[in-house]
C-alpha cells in the first residue's frame, strides 16, 4: 500500500516545465533516492509530494493522518528558543534520557552543542543539524530529506545512513552523495526532461542499468557513454562493491566494461607530474600548528613531519573542526607554522580553492572570466577550449554569456574552480569541491581530474569523490600527526569507532553534551542491538541458510542457461544460409531468454527477502 500517490502532476517554474505528468507512488517501508541536475525540478518533486507545494495540474493524494517529515534547506527556529526545547519538544529529562534511540541521535548529531544554547546563536551548520535531530526524534510514516549530508564530516554520515537504514519509516531523500545515495536507497529516482525515470537499487544499481539502457537503445552519444562505462569501471575496480549484486548483473558489468581501461594511467601521470615538479612538492620538518594562529586554538599539528610528493594524489580527512583547512592554507602559505618549516618546491604552480568564494565582478559575463586566465588549456593528451570545458561543468549554451551577478552560489562555485584549472597549475588543493554540484556535474570533474596531472590535495565530506579522485588517504586523528590510512575511509571510521567518536568529537569543540552517566554504553548496546536485528532480517538461521542455498541452485541455472545462450548464437552463426535450421535455432533462443527472465526474477525476489 502506497502512502503518497502521484497521478499526472504538472508543475513549472515559469516558461519552464518542471514535472511533466508524473505519475508514481511511494510505498512502507521503501528508501528511495532522488538525483538529477541543479534546477531540473527534485525539490520542487519533493515540496510536492511533502504537500507544501501544489502542483499546477494532477492531483497528490496522501494516506489518512499521514506523518511526514520534512528536511528542507531552511528553518523557521525561535532565535530565542533554546536547542534542547526544539529538538526534544518539551520532553521531559528522565523521558529522553531514558530512551537509547534519542540519546544516540543527540550524541552523534549535537555532541558540540550545548543544549541550553539559543537557536539564535547557532551558525548555519549547527541549525542544520538541529533541524535533522529534530526531525529524526519524531516519529513520522514518511521522512522526506533534503540534502541531509551537508554540515556533516564523514563519521557523521556513516552514522546517519546506518540510522536511516534501521528505521521502519519510508524514506525520501535528495542527495549529491553517491556513497550515502548506496547506503540508503533501495531505489532511485532520476529526475531529468520534466520526467522522473525509476531505477531499482542505490547508485551502483542505478549506474549499470542507466548505462545498460544507453547500450541497448543506442540513444546516448558517445562520450556520455565512455564516461558511464568509466564510472562503471571503477565502481567494479575500486573499494569493495557498493551493493550485493546478483552474479548475472556483475557479469553484464564486466561485458560492458571488458575493454575499458582504469579510471587514470597512473603511471604516466606520476611521470608527468615529476616532469613538472621535480623531487620535491612539499616537506613538512617539525611542524607545530594551531588552528587559530600562533598558540592560539586547538592544535592541529604537534612536531609533524611529513612530505607530499610529485603526482600525490590525497584524500585528508578528520571531523569537523580537526583543522583539515588550516593544513591546506598552511600549504598554500597564508598561514606560517608555529615552529618548524614548510619546504616549498622552486617549481610549484599552486591553486587553491577554498570555501570562501572568489570575488568576481558581477558585471562581467562568465566565459570572458575564463578566457582571460587561458582560452586553451592541455588536459592528458587532448586540448580543452574554455567554452568547452565551460559546457563540460555544466554552463551550456547560453549559460556561457550569463552576467555572474544573476549565478546562484553553485554555479560560481563552478566557476571560480574552472578558472583554478585554467592556470595550469601542478598542485591543486582543493576544499570541499563538491559542495552545491550535482552528481552529473561531478561525474564531469572526476573525468577532469583523471587526466590531470599534479599533486592533489583534497578536502572532502563526500566520501565517493574522496575515494574516487584520490589514491590515498591521510587523516588528523586529534594527536598532532598526519597519519597515513592504507585502508582508506574503512579504516579511518574503524579507529574513530575504537578511539570513541563522542569523547573525540566534544573534545575538539570543548563542549560536552549532558547525557546521565552510562547513557553512552547503553546507546551502543542498543544500536549493537538493531544492527543484529537489521542482519537477520527477522528471519530464522535455518530460514537464511535455505534462502542462500536456493540463491546458489538459481544462479547456477544462470550458468547453464547463459552458456546455452552462447551455443545457439554460435550455431545461428554456422547456419546462416540453412533458414529453416536457424528459425528453430531462434525459436530455442527466445525460449531460452524467456526462461532466464524468470529464473533472474525468482533470483531477485529471494535475494530481497534475505536483505529485508
Amino acid at each position: 500500500m502506497n502512502l503518497v500517490n502521484l497521478e499526472s502532476v504538472s508543475h513549472a517554474f515559469g516558461p519552464k516545465p518542471l514535472l511533466t505528468d508524473v505519475t508514481l507512488g511511494i510505498g512502507q517501508g521503501e528508501r528511495i533516492g532522488v538525483v538529477g541536475r541543479n534546477g531540473g525540478g527534485k525539490s520542487t518533486l519533493i515540496s510536492i509530494i511533502a504537500g507544501e507545494l501544489k502542483p499546477d495540474s494532477g492531483r497528490v493524494t496522501h494516506n489518512r493522518g499521514l506523518h511526514v517529515g520534512l528536511l528542507s534547506q531552511r528553518d523557521d527556529f525561535d532565535p530565542a528558543a533554546p536547542v534542547g526545547d526544539l529538538v526534544l519538544s518539551g520532553r521531559a529529562e528522565h523521558e529522553w534520557a531514558g530512551d537509547a534511540t534519542i540519546r544516540e541521535i543527540l550524541a552523534n548529531l549535537l555532541g558540540d552543542i550545548d543544549l541550553t544554547t539559543q537557536a539564535g546563536a547557532l551558525s548555519g551548520g549547527e541549525r542544520r543539524r538541529t533541524a535533522l535531530a529534530k526531525l529524526l526524534i519524531d516519529e513520522h510514516e514518511l521522512i522526506i530529506l533534503d540534502e541531509p549530508t551537508n554540515h556533516l564530516d564523514i563519521e557523521a554520515i556513516a552514522w546517519l545512513a546506518g540510522h536511516l537504514a534501521q528505521r521502519k519509516s519510508a524514506l525520501l531523500v535528495v542527495t549529491h552523495d553517491r556513497w550515502f545515495l548506496d547506503a540508503v536507497a533501495t531505489r532511485t529516482w532520476e529526475v531529468v526532461d520534466a520526467s522522473v525515470e525509476r531505477y531499482e537499487g542505490g547508485y551502483a544499481a542505478y549506474v549499470l542499468a542507466k548505462a545498460e539502457r544507453a547500450r541497448i537503445a543506442q540513444a546516448a552519444e558517445e562520450r556520455r557513454q565512455n564516461l558511464m562505462r568509466k564510472e562503471i569501471a571503477w565502481l567494479r575496480r575500486g573499494p569493495p562493491a557498493r551493493t550485493s549484486k546478483p552474479k548475472f548483473r556483475i557479469n553484464a558489468a564486466e561485458a560492458l566494461i571488458a575493454n575499458e581501461p582504469p579510471a587514470r594511467e597512473t603511471v604516466e601521470l606520476m611521470k608527468f607530474a615529476s616532469a613538472r615538479l621535480g623531487k620535491t612538492v612539499y616537506d613538512l620538518e617539525d611542524v607545530t600548528l594551531h588552528a587559530g594562529g600562533p598558540g592560539a586554538g586547538p592544535v592541529v599539528l604537534d612536531h609533524s613531519t611529513f612530505q607530499f610528493g610529485p603526482g600525490d594524489r590525497i584524500g585528508l580527512i578528520g571531523v569537523n573542526g580537526s583543522g583539515k583547512s588550516s593544513v591546506l592554507r598552511l600549504l598554500s602559505g597564508s598561514v606560517t607554522p608555529d615552529s618548524g618549516r614548510v619546504v616549498r618546491g622552486k617549481t610549484v604552480r599552486l591553486a587553491h580553492l577554498s570555501q570562501e568564494l572568489a570575488e568576481l565582478d558581477p558585471s562581467r559575463r562568465v566565459l570572458e572570466t575564463v578566457e582571460e586566465i587561458r582560452k586553451y588549456i592541455q588536459v592528458g593528451k587532448k586540448e580543452w577550449s574554455a567554452s568547452q570545458l565551460l559546457e563540460r561543468l555544466g554552463f551550456k549554451g547560453e549559460a556561457q554569456w550569463k552576467v555572474i551577478g544573476d549565478l546562484s552560489g553553485g554555479e560560481r562555485r563552478r566557476l571560480q574552480l574552472l578558472r583554478l584549472i585554467m592556470d595550469e597549475p601542478n598542485v591543486l588543493l582543493l576544499d570541499e569541491p563538491t559542495n552545491d554540484l550535482d552528481i552529473e556535474t561531478l561525474t564531469e570533474l572526476e573525468d577532469l581530474l583523471d587526466g590531470w596531472p599534479g599533486t592533489l590535495v583534497v578536502v572532502s565530506h563526500d566520501r565517493y569523490f574522496l575515494e574516487r579522485v584520490s589514491d590515498r588517504c591521510v587523516a588528523l586523528l586529534g594527536d598532532g600527526k598526519l597519519s597515513m590510512l592504507p585502508g582508506g575511509v574503512d579504516e579511518y571510521l574503524a579507529r574513530r569507532a575504537t578511539g570513541g567518536a563522542l569523547s573525540a568529537r566534544a573534545a575538539s569543540s570543548g563542549t560536552a553534551l549532558a547525557v546521565p552517566a552510562g547513557a553512552g554504553a547503553a546507546s551502543e548496546t542498543a544500536a549493537g542491538g538493531s544492527t543484529g536485528a537489521a542482519a537477520s532480517g527477522g528471519l530464522s538461521a535455518k530460514e537464511q541458510r535455505e534462502l542462500q542455498k536456493e540463491l546458489g541452485r538459481l544462479e547456477r541455472q544462470l550458468d547453464r542457461l547463459g552458456e546455452r545462450e552462447a551455443k545457439l548464437h554460435a550455431q545461428m552463426a554456422e547456419a546462416a544460409s540453412d533458414f529453416e535450421r536457424l528459425g528453430a535455432l531462434d525459436a530455442e533462443l527466445r525460449e531460452v531468454a524467456t526462461q532466464k527472465e524468470e529464473v533472474e526474477l525468482e533470483w531477485l525476489d529471494l535475494a530481497a527477502r534475505l536483505d529485508s
